[in-house]
C-alpha cells in the first residue's frame, strides 16, 4: 500500500478551507498553492519579494516535513494577480530552483485574498532510500 499523509504548516486557511500545505502521496509530494503568509503570525508583508521569499520559507518546511527538499521539486506553478511582479521575485526563485530547472508556468490570475502577490504551488519526487 503506498504511503498517503497529509502535512500541516498550522495556517487558519487549512482548517477553515479544509485542506493540507502538503500531501505525500508514495514518492510524490503535493505542495499546495502556498502564499506569503507567515503562519505563526497570520501577517504577510505589502512587497511581492518578501512574499516570494516567505512562500518559499513555508514551501521549503513543508518539503522538509516530507523528506526532501528544493533539489526534488520536478514542477513549479507561480500565480500572481499582477505581471509586472513576477520579474522583481526572478532571483529569489533562481536561488531555490536555478540548479533543479523544474517545468514551471507562470498564471496570471486573481488570488483570494487581495493582499496576496504571488502564490507558489510545487510537486516534488522523494529521493529514494
Amino acid at each position: 500500500m503506498t504511503e498517503r499523509r497529509a502535512i500541516l504548516s498550522g495556517s487558519a486557511f487549512e482548517e477553515q478551507i479544509g485542506y493540507a500545505r502538503a500531501v505525500v502521496d508514495g514518492d510524490w509530494v503535493h505542495v499546495s498553492g502556498t502564499t506569503g503568509f507567515d503562519y505563526a503570525t497570520m501577517t504577510i508583508s505589502d512587497d511581492v519579494v518578501e512574499q516570494a521569499q516567505q512562500c518559499l520559507h513555508n514551501i521549503g518546511a513543508a518539503l522538509s516535513q516530507a523528506g526532501c527538499g528544493f533539489a526534488d521539486v520536478v514542477r513549479v506553478r507561480y500565480l500572481l494577480p499582477d505581471r509586472e511582479d513576477f520579474e522583481p521575485c526572478w532571483p529569489v526563485l533562481r536561488r531555490c530552483f536555478g540548479e533543479v530547472r523544474p517545468a514551471a508556468t507562470m498564471l496570471v490570475c486573481g488570488l483570494a485574498d487581495p493582499r496576496m502577490k504571488i502564490e507558489i504551488e510545487v510537486y516534488a519526487r522523494r529521493p529514494r532510500t
